[in-house]
Parts: structure tokens; sequence; C-alpha cells
């Protein structure tokens, strides 16, 4: 009986080709990094803009009507199935402080008829009473509420991420989570993980 002889083809990347892959690997890797840093920082953006745009509807309303989007008493005259405001200046059910309202579906608290009387009038876009939703998935609310001891009409976002919340406050006001005109529900300045609520002063 005779040995067969068995060969095999042994071949393995030289180090030319492993150093190429590795660069290639790296390349990849910084791309996908740098887009989601390219991400995090539009949607940064993205909500400072959102908190303009909605002072600019509610001030266009302003100037058209005299008076703020759901504090208009002359709101009922105009669109059917709208409540009529107080007119008393404040965007609240009364005169104190009354919290953002996350979750407006209908009719009858002054800061859910706001939605929907800025769309009536066609300074925004979406449907009725519902909130808009922010960049990151939240919702928007405006009040006049107190933060952080300043009683005073307020955009809110809700569930914003502590990193985007300390860099809108650093690019935009004053770094400081509970002063100046951008306050949040938290220290989101030394948090290392977490959302909070961002409030813009309106």
């Amino acid at each position: 009986m005779g040995m067969m002889k068995v060969t095999r083809n042994q071949k393995g990347f030289t180090l030319v080709e492993l150093a190429i892959v590795l660069v290639i690997i790296g390349i990849i890797l910084g791309a996908v990094l740098k887009g989601q840093a390219l991400i995090n920082n539009a949607k940064i953006k993205r909500v400072y803009n959102q908190h303009r745009e909605v002072l600019a509807a509610v001030y266009s309303y302003f100037d058209r009507y005299s008076f703020y989007p759901g504090d208009d008493p002359n709101a009922a005259t105009r669109w059917a199935g709208v409540t009529a405001g107080n007119g008393n200046g404040l965007i609240a059910a009364g005169t104190g402080s009354t919290a953002p309202n996350y979750a407006c579906t209908a009719t009858g608290t002054e800061q859910c008829d706001m939605w929907n009387e800025l769309r009536l009038s066609e300074f925004i876009s979406g449907s009725a009473f519902l909130n808009p939703t922010n960049a990151y998935g939240g919702r928007i609310a405006l009040s006049y509420y107190t933060v952080s001891g300043l009683l005073a009409h307020w955009i809110a976002f809700q569930n914003i991420p502590y990193d985007a919340c300390q860099s809108i406050d650093l690019q935009f006001d004053d770094g400081v989570y509970n002063t100046g005109g951008i306050r949040g529900t938290g220290n989101y300045v030394t948090a290392t993980s977490g959302v909070f609520d961002l409030y813009f002063k309106f």
C-alpha cells in the first residue's frame, strides 16, 4: 500500500495586507464617530431653533390678535370648538404657576388651547391640540411656571439628554442649570447620565 502525499495550500495575510485592513477599519470607525457627533450637534441646534420657532409663532399670533394664543378671550368667536382664554396676559389656567402639560389632547386649558389656536391661525403645523415633538423625541410645552425660583413664561422641552442640556446652556446662556434664561429640572451640569426637562425663558 503506497503512501498518499497530501499537499496543503498554506497562504496567509502579509503584514502589508493586515496594515491596509487596519487602516480601513480605522477610517470606518472615524467616519461613524464623526457621523454621530454631527447628528448630536444637529439635534442640539434643532432644539434651540424649535424654541425660537415657538417663540416666533406666539409673538406673531400676539401681533395679529393682541392676545397670546390660549389666553385669547376672542378665540371662541373666531373658531368653533375653541375655549376662550381669560385675557390676563398669562398662558396658564389662572394667575399662578401652572406646570407644563406635555400631553395635550383637547380643549380646556390655555396651554393646550394655545397649540390649537396657533395651528388654526396657520403659524405652526401639526394636529389640533397635540404638543409638538422635540428633536429628542420628547414633547414641547409652554406655560407660566416657576423654574428655579423664577415665575415666568417658559418654553419647556421634555426628556433632553444631560450632555445636550450642558451644550445648549453653554452655547446660548450662562452654563448654569438654575440661573439665566435656560434652566433645567435638575443639575445637568455635573450629571454624567440621564435626561432633564429643559426650559427656555419666554
